[in-house]
């Protein structure tokens, strides 16, 4: 059975960091894509940021210059580090994963693993 488990949210302060991990219980060096999406309350699941199995990296122009994605083979886990965070990124993050695709995954039904969701939490 795959699992991904996120961890690293919390309660930050607008302009503070903070780095989410998303281990799978599995290999997953030749998953088509893992991503992270997020939702706020009243709002539809949207996509944070995604990594491509050649290495290649896209994001959401929310958060495209503050946010980093990163995959880690070794250790089956995904980092999204978040900097100059702000008020309307504070939602629950997901870590998602599409283990195969025809073209770059960037809509949630697109993804067939899905973690738990972290709470982010930013004050301004």
């Amino acid at each position: 059975q795959v699992q991904l488990v996120e961890s690293g949210g919390g309660l930050v302060q607008a302009g503070d960091s903070l780095r989410l991990s998303c281990a799978a219980s599995v290999r997953t060096n030749n998953w088509y894509a893992m991503g992270w999406f997020r939702q706020s309350p009243g709002k539809e699941r949207e996509f944070v940021a995604a990594a491509w199995r050649g290495g290649g990296t896209f994001y959401a122009d929310s958060v495209k210059g503050r946010f980093t994605i990163s995959r880690d083979s070794a250790k089956n886990t995904v980092y999204l580090q978040m900097n100059s965070l702000k008020p309307e990124d504070t939602a629950v993050y997901y870590c998602a994963a599409a283990v195969e695709s025809s073209m770059a995954p960037l809509r949630s039904y697109e993804y067939h693993y899905w973690g738990q969701g972290t709470q982010v939490t930013v004050s301004s």
